[in-house]
C-alpha cells in the first residue's frame, strides 16, 4: 500500500517515526511537509498544533482526499482531543496517543471497534475505542527526508527523542498527559544508530527532545551518568558544537550535568521559567520556586553556559504585580536570550479548564489594555508580550537595539499570538464549555 505521512510545514520527529514504523510494516511510504497526497492510497496526517484544526487549507485537503475515496487518518499531539479533530477537519479516524502499534493495524484492518487507540464517527456520534497500552520506546529507524539538512527548528535540523514522559505537572503542558509521568528511556546504542542515520541524510545539528533532556535515564532520581553518556555520544557523532540540550527544568540539574552540557553541546541552556511570580508558578503547577530559578542561573553561569529563559504572559490569573515580578526577574538575571508566549490553553489541560472558568472580562487575553500602549489597541496579554519583549532586550548582556523593524516584529507577533489564543479559546468553549459537544 502506498502511504504518505504529512507533517505540515516541518518534518517533525513524530512524523518521521511513524513513517519508519509504516515502512517496517511493509508499506511503500513517503514523507511530505506539503498538503499533497499524490498517488498515495492512504494519507496519515501528523498534526502538532491546535491551530491546525482551524486551518481551512487542512480542512479542504482532508475533504478532497476523502472525496477521492482514499482514507485520511490523523495523529500527533492533537490526538489528545479527538472530538475536536473529528468535528473540525473530519478525517476517517484519529489515532489517539502513541501510534506505533496502532497505525500498522489501522492500515491493515481499517477502522473497526476492536482496534484499540482510535476514534471515529459512526451515525453522528464519536466512538472511542479502549486506549492502546504505552508502547516500547525502541523502534525502527525513522523515515528521514533527504532535505533534513536544510531544515531549522530553533537552529537544529531535528529534535530526536531520547525518552518519553515528564515528572512535571505544569498546567499548560501536554507532555505528561500524553506520554505519562513515568520516564521511559531509549537504549543508548539505538539512539546512536538513529543519530548516524540522520547524519548520513545530511543533518548537521540535532537537539535532544523528550520534554526535559536531563531526565534521560531517570528512575526516581537523576541518572547523572546516563545523561553524561548521552551527551558524550552525541558529541562523538556530531561534534560538540552541533548538539543542543534545550528545555531543562531548574530542579533537574547538578554540577556534573552542567559541566557535561558545557563540554559536549553548544553551551546553551533553555529554562522554562515561565514567570517571576511564585504565586503564578504555584498556579501553573511548576513545582519550583523563584529561589530555585535564581540558583539555576547562577549555577549555569559558574560553568560558563549561556542561559535563555522561556516566559508565559497572560495567564488567566496573572495580576499586574505578577507581571512586574517577571520583569524584575529578567532585570536581575540579564538572560542571554528570552522567549515569550501568550498563555495558550491546549485542550484538556488544567489551563484549558481554568480558561473555561474565567469570564472574558477577567481574562487578560480579552481585557483591553488601558496603559501606555492603549493607542495600539492591544489586549492586556498582548501588551505584556510586547512590553516584555522590549524589556528583555534592554537587559541582555549584549546590546540589542529596538529598531523600527524589531518594533514591528514584536507588534505583529503580539497581535498574532493574541488572535491565536482567542481562536483556541473559542474552540475549547464550543467543545468543552457549557453546552459543548
Amino acid at each position: 500500500m502506498k502511504t504518505v505521512v504529512i507533517s505540515p510545514e516541518i518534518a517533525t520527529y513524530g512524523a518521521m517515526l511513524i513513517g519508519g514504523v509504516v515502512r517496517e510494516a511493509g508499506h511503500e511510504v513517503a514523507l511530505s511537509t506539503a498538503l499533497a497526497a499524490g498517488d498515495a492510497e492512504t494519507v496519515l496526517l501528523s498534526l502538532y498544533s491546535t491551530q491546525h484544526l482551524m486551518d481551512p487549507a487542512i480542512r479542504e485537503f482532508v475533504a478532497g482526499v476523502r472525496a477521492s475515496g482514499r482514507p485520511v487518518y490523523v495523529g500527533g499531539p492533537v490526538s489528545a482531543y479527538p472530538e475536536y479533530i473529528l468535528g473540525e477537519i473530519g478525517p476517517d479516524a484519529v489515532v489517539v496517543g502513541e501510534g506505533e502499534e496502532t497505525v500498522p493495524r489501522l492500515l491493515k484492518e481499517g477502522v473497526h471497534p476492536g482496534l484499540p487507540g482510535i476514534a471515529y464517527c459512526e451515525e453522528g456520534r464519536v466512538v472511542l475505542t479502549p486506549p492502546a497500552l504505552p508502547v516500547s520506546v525502541e523502534r525502527p529507524l525513522p523515515l528521514i527526508p533527504d532535505t533534513i539538512g536544510k531544515q531549522s527548528i530553533r537552529g537544529a535540523n531535528a529534535y530526536i527523542e531520547t525518552h518519553r514522559g515528564c515528572i512535571g505537572a505544569c498546567t499548560f503542558c501536554q507532555v505528561p498527559r500524553f506520554f505519562g509521568r513515568e520516564i521511559r528511556s531509549r537504549d543508548l546504542d539505538e539512539i546512536r544508530k538513529e543519530v548516524r542515520a540522520f547524519r548520513e541524510k545530511g543533518a548537521v545539528r540535532l537537539s535532544v527532545s523528550g520534554g526535559t533532556g536531563s531526565l534521560y535515564g531517570y528512575d526516581g532520581d537523576l541518572d547523572t551518568g546516563a545523561v553524561i553518556a548521552l551527551l558524550e555520544m552525541l558529541a562523538e557523532e556530531l561534534g560538540p558544537r552541533n548538539v543542543s540540550a534545550p528545555d531543562i527544568r531548574v530542579d533537574a540539574i547538578n554540577d556534573e550535568i552542567l559541566e557535561a552540557i558545557r563540554k559536549y553541546t553548544i553551551g546553551w541552556l533553555f529554562f522554562g521559567f515561565e514567570s517571576g511570580s511564585d504565586e503564578i508558578l504555584r498556579q501553573m503547577g511548576k513545582g519550583v520556586s523563584t529561589v530555585q530559578m535564581h540558583d539555576a542561573v547562577e549555577a549555569s553561569r559558574q560553568h560558563g553556559l549561556h542561559v535563555a529563559g522561556c516566559f508565559i504572559v497572560g495567564y488567566p490569573t496573572e495580576t499586574e504585580d505578577d507581571y512586574q515580578a517577571t520583569k524584575g526577574f529578567i532585570e536581575e538575571e540579564m538572560l542571554d536570550d528570552v522567549f515569550i508566549s501568550v498563555a495558550e490553553p491546549i485542550p484538556r489541560t488544567p489551563l484549558a479548564e481554568l480558561v473555561l472558568k474565567t469570564p472574558h472580562e477577567e481574562n487578560p487575553v480579552y481585557v483591553p489594555h488601558t496603559g501606555e500602549y492603549r493607542s495600539l489597541r492591544f489586549s492586556e496579554a498582548e501588551a505584556r508580550y510586547f512590553d516584555l519583549s522590549m524589556h528583555a532586550d534592554l537587559f541582555k548582556p549584549t546590546l540589542h537595539v529596538v529598531t523600527d523593524e524589531v518594533f514591528n516584529v514584536y507588534l505583529s507577533e503580539a497581535r498574532k499570538q493574541g488572535d491565536d489564543v482567542r481562536r483556541v479559546t473559542d474552540l475549547i468553549e464550543r467543545y468543552d464549555g457549557a453546552g459543548g459537544a
